[in-house]
């Protein structure tokens, strides 16, 4: 019957140890769950190689020898086991890890996505939204195409969701043509006199007090029409619309 020294034993236990694969160590500290569990397995197999010592120090008869043989099998068995659950331990670490950057590198890409980019409106460098802009852009064509009554209903939609929005001065302007564009000056002078309350200093404004007067005229208002004229070229006399109301009458 062959038996075995504390020394051999010992060697045989620490050389099946040693096959614990290193790389999933390495991968797995990035991760606390994963990294106490593989903690855990590595103290049981020495605590396993520690108390075979003991024994090896404590027996040495041939029937305690035989005994240890046998413990010294089913601690291989248990090593092998350990070995399995830290490389499947890796394995899933490794999967998880892969999502999350999957995920966070998609979330950088939709953020990217709805920061505000910069943009010229009226000669003017502005600030907008990526969904805002589609907005605009949006209503704005269908006035550009013709559909006057979707782009009422748009431009309104748009003033009333961004109207701080840096197109928001545009869109109320264009709302006032679209009401005019249907022969409804009613609401036009509405829309385009919300121009001249919200955005007074906006580059529409001007022309959005031209198409007031163009409205009153429609009306055959023409004294609201002549005051309209004459208040345009008193608040903006350098624009190009104070020299149209010159041009239908208006005063300096």
């Amino acid at each position: 019957m062959m038996t075995f020294s504390k020394a051999g034993v010992a060697a045989a236990l620490m050389a099946a140890f040693a096959y614990l694969p290193l790389h999933a160590n390495a991968a797995l500290f990035d991760d606390d769950e994963a990294r106490k569990a593989i903690l855990e397995l590595r103290a049981k197999v020495d605590a396993m190689a520690r108390d075979l010592n003991s024994r090896v120090d404590t027996k040495a008869d041939k029937t305690s020898t035989l005994s240890l043989i046998n413990q010294h099998d089913q601690t291989m068995q248990e090593i092998a086991r350990l070995r399995g659950q830290i490389e499947v331990l890796g394995n899933d670490l490794a999967n998880v890890q892969k999502r999350q950057k999957d995920f966070y590198t998609d979330i950088d890409a939709r953020l990217r996505k709805l920061e505000p980019r910069q943009v010229t409106i009226d000669g003017q460098e502005a600030a907008v939204g990526v969904s805002e802009q589609s907005a605009y852009e949006s209503a704005f064509g269908l006035f550009k195409s013709g559909d006057y009554k979707g782009a009422v209903t748009a431009l309104d939609g748009f003033v009333k969701r961004y109207p701080e929005s840096a197109y928001a001065a545009n869109a109320q302007y264009w709302l006032g043509n679209a009401y005019y564009a249907q022969r409804d000056c009613k609401s036009a002078i509405t829309a385009q006199q919300a121009v001249l309350k919200h955005y007074p200093d906006s580059p529409k404004a001007a022309d959005a007090m031209l198409n007031i007067a163009s409205c009153y005229t429609e009306l055959k208002d023409k004294p609201n029409a002549t005051k309209t004229l004459n208040a345009l070229i008193s608040r903006y006399p350098d624009s190009s619309a104070a020299q149209a109301a010159k041009e239908r009458g208006g005063k300096k």
